[in-house]
Formats: structure tokens, C-alpha cells, sequence
């Protein structure tokens, strides 16, 4: 039960985090509009590839299947994605961009490409006794 409390506990903290980026007027760097642009839809991506992994930890404590845990913790990513977009449209300098949704959608994406092939590389390279 403590683990189960202590990886939905990290959830909100990481939600915690992204709402404080979200709510800054201004997050541009000294960088060329170019770069600038680059990098922040790398954390962008990077923000929610974490956040995928923290509800996969998170939903892993209960007995879901492992596709299901995967489709659960896309879906509650894109859902917390949509939600800051919405939050980002109340804040002075920012705007809600169904653009970022998707950059956000990616890095999840690609987190749970990465758990699917690491399942199935350990499913097929067991050897057998």
C-alpha cells in the first residue's frame, strides 16, 4: 500500500512541476528563435516521457495487464497534456497549442516503444534451461 501511495505521490509531484513551467509568462532562452524553438519541444518531450513512465509505476501496482497499463498511462499523459494547454491559456504570454499536445503525445510515445520492445526482447532472448 506505502508503494502504491509513494508512485502516485511522484504523479502529482511531476504534475507539480509541469503546472510551474506552465505558469511561467516567459520561458524563452538568450538562444536563435530556431534553437530556442528546438529545445523547448525537446522538454516538452522530455517532460512527458517521464510523466509516462511515472503512471506506468504508478498503475503498475495494480493487477492490469501490461498492454493495458501502457494504453491507461498514454492516455492519462495526453489527458494531463490537453489540461496544461488548457491552464497555459489562462496565463499572461503563453497560449494553448493543440501543437504541443501532440510533441507532448511523442514523448510518450516513444517512452512506451521503448517498454514494448524491452518486454518483448526479454520474453524472446530467455534461454531455455
Amino acid at each position: 500500500m506505502k508503494k502504491k501511495i509513494l508512485n502516485w505521490l511522484y504523479v502529482i509531484l511531476w504534475l507539480g512541476v509541469i503546472y510551474w513551467f506552465s505558469n511561467q509568462p516567459h520561458l524563452k532562452s538568450e538562444l536563435t528563435y530556431a534553437w530556442d524553438l528546438v529545445f523547448r519541444k525537446i522538454a516538452h518531450m522530455a517532460e512527458y516521457f517521464v510523466l509516462t513512465f511515472l503512471y506506468y509505476k504508478a498503475l503498475n501496482n495494480y493487477k492490469i495487464n501490461f498492454n493495458k497499463i501502457l494504453l491507461y498511462s498514454l492516455m492519462l499523459t495526453i489527458l494531463s497534456a490537453i489540461m496544461d494547454e488548457f491552464h497555459q491559456s489562462f496565463i499572461a504570454g503563453r497560449t494553448a497549442s493543440a501543437f504541443d499536445v501532440l510533441v507532448d503525445s511523442v514523448g510518450a510515445i516513444i517512452l512506451i516503444m521503448l517498454m514494448i520492445k524491452k518486454r518483448y526482447e526479454s520474453l524472446f532472448n530467455k534461454q531455455p534451461l
